[in-house]
């Protein structure tokens, strides 16, 4: 008797293993022939980004713009520009080992260039911490203190309404000829 109901609950369970393989390829050819999205045409941008200004989310953008507070981080931004596409060095002293509060930047520290304030960010920390491995690459940073010398060097700087400061990113930054932090470039990326 258990002979015969195996006999019966196998072709069941080939069957339904069969049915279900086919509705899973289905599904991938079905998303595999979706065209790819094509870039939007100068004429498409345009209207985009008319639809965002006239949104509450560009409206406000457009009045920090106009703000002395977003003419002054555009200022800041001018500033540095000629370095930040040379890839140049700055000097710079750091004036908080913290940044504003609210911040979701991750790691970061104020710095003053040419009397300016700047958010120095380097993204989110990573760290190995094991028995075996104590990793931190901004390891070296954290031992910075309040009016310390620094040289850095940035490929990006930018701007939130949301911060006060222009925001420059933590590309390279060296202490007395001493390189102590440099980002490490992407692997496999385009």
């Amino acid at each position: 008797m258990k002979k015969i109901i195996y006999m019966l609950i196998l072709p069941l369970v080939v069957v339904s293993g069969l049915v279900f393989a086919n509705a899973n390829r289905e599904a991938k050819d079905e998303a595999a022939r979706k065209p790819l999205s094509k870039p939007l045409s100068i004429a498409e941008r345009k209207a985009a980004l008319k639809k965002w200004e006239a949104s509450p989310d560009g409206i406000m953008f457009k009045k920090w713009e106009a703000s002395p507070a977003g003419k002054k981080v555009y200022a800041g931004e001018a500033k540095i520009r000629k370095n930040i596409s040379a890839f140049s060095d700055m000097e710079a002293v750091v004036t908080s080992l913290s940044l504003p509060p609210g911040s979701r930047l991750g790691f970061g520290i104020m710095v003053k260039i040419n009397g300016d304030d700047y958010i120095l960010s380097f993204g989110l920390e990573k760290s190995d911490n094991t028995i075996f491995n104590s990793n931190n690459e901004f390891e070296q940073l954290h031992n910075l203190k309040v009016n310390d010398k620094i040289t850095i060097r940035s490929h990006n700087v930018s701007h939130a309404p949301k911060y006060s400061y222009p925001i420059v990113a933590g590309d390279y930054v060296e202490q007395n000829h001493k390189i102590i932090y440099k980002r490490a470039l992407h692997q496999g990326g385009c």
